[in-house]
């Protein structure tokens, strides 16, 4: 082995969850090296949702990452919803005095690698086969490859924010993981184009020919989402095909408007629930992703792993100044957070989607929820607190 470093938290993962973390900890006083087994050209070519919750932002502000995002995100005050090619909208602004904001995941995750750089942060790019050593000791290691050479992280703590497919959530032990998942029978084929947003705000389409979904990146560069099984790959359907499904599902007048163009990317999103608990063991944390999968229906995959990183990081900033209770108690605290996004995704995926064994009654009992919530206030106001985020 050729060499050992020390620092205070090893980070397992160099994607927004792990950088937001390493960057909160430098600003309390708390060294971090970061380990990301990927390029930085990789990580920040990953195409990624854009829906920030209120909390999420203020967070984002509160540590010192809000000038791109206060001048090129945009605030949405509300969602529309749609039925039959009829929508209408939920004013989140009026019932909860709250709104999101869409700013792209990767503007975020760029905002983050140049606050680190500015700190003088550790990033290690290209730390392959990185194993997790001693964790339920008070001496834990990490080792990593890299250039064909073997390094090691000595640390006090491991944060796991590697994502669904990396190594920190497989260090627990089989005996003591539990994992609790829904594989739902459909994904979303999603095209981005050059061309202007179908409204100033999303919309969610239920329809019987299957849901669809009308977003943005900004003024001039459009995200559009539909329904399709999961064995239909993106090379099956051509641009004017996919532009044709979209119309038929959408609101009428929004579908006659539609501004359409060639797609500058195309992809299936397979769709999922899965939480996995614990989210600590020993010295380890599991983070976002590791930890925790929602369809992308109710938007809360990357506002999950901000609230686990506000939970770890506090916790950890008390560990050092002499109090333990919070790191005892994170992952209670951020799974009590994780289950009820989850429920709200799991809600807003059933009540949108078509699914293949559903009748005539199924649809019906869908459109009878959407137009229960069109008329009241007291469904809407319950929809819009977990649309913008639950407290933290």
């Amino acid at each position: 082995m050729t060499g050992t470093r020390r620092t205070q938290v090893c980070i397992i993962g160099g994607g927004p969850s792990g950088l937001l973390l390493s960057h909160l900890l430098d600003r309390s006083g708390i060294d971090s090296i970061v380990l990301e087994r990927h390029s930085r050209a990789y990580v920040l070519g990953r195409i990624r949702a854009g829906v920030l919750e209120a909390g999420s932002v203020a967070l984002l502000k509160e540590a010192g990452l809000g000038a791109r995002l206060e001048t090129e995100s945009f605030l949405h005050r509300g969602t529309y919803l749609s039925a039959q090619n009829r929508g209408f909208r939920i004013d989140f602004q009026k019932l909860t005095g709250k709104s999101i904001t869409v700013y792209g995941q990767t503007e975020v995750t760029q905002d983050l690698y140049a606050a680190r750089d500015d700190a003088g942060g550790v990033i290690i790019e290209e730390a392959e086969g990185a194993t997790l050593h001693d964790l339920q000791t008070e001496a834990p290691y990490v080792t990593y490859l890299k250039g064909g050479t073997e390094y090691r992280i000595d640390c006090d703590f491991v944060a796991g924010c590697d994502g669904f497919h990396g190594v920190s959530r497989r260090s627990i032990p089989a005996r003591v993981l539990k994992e609790h998942e829904r594989v739902y029978p459909f994904g979303w084929l999603g095209i981005l184009s050059q061309t202007p947003p179908a409204s100033d705000e999303l919309i969610y389409a239920n329809h019987a020919r299957g849901f669809a979904l009308c977003s943005m990146r900004n003024e001039n560069l459009s995200r559009y989402y539909i329904q399709t099984p999961l064995d239909h790959p993106p090379e099956r359907w051509s641009d004017d095909a996919f532009w044709d499904e979209l119309r038929r599902r959408i609101p009428a007048d929004v579908a006659e408007a539609l501004v359409t163009g060639p797609s500058i990317e195309k992809s299936m999103a397979p769709l999922r629930s899965y939480v996995a608990e614990p989210m600590r063991w020993g010295r380890l944390f599991l983070v976002g992703d590791a930890a925790h999968i929602v369809p992308p229906t109710g938007a809360k995959g990357l506002n999950l792993a901000i609230s686990d990183v506000y939970y770890l990081h506090r916790a950890l900033a008390e560990r050092y100044d002499g109090d333990a209770h919070g790191i005892e108690t994170y992952a209670e605290t951020a799974l009590a957070r994780v289950w009820k996004a989850t429920r709200f995704s799991w809600w807003f995926t059933t009540t949108m989607h078509r699914f293949p064994d559903q009748t005539d009654f199924d649809q019906h009992i869908q459109e009878a929820e959407l137009a229960y919530l069109e008329h009241s206030k007291a469904a809407q106001t319950a929809m819009a607190e977990q649309y913008v985020g639950l407290p933290y």
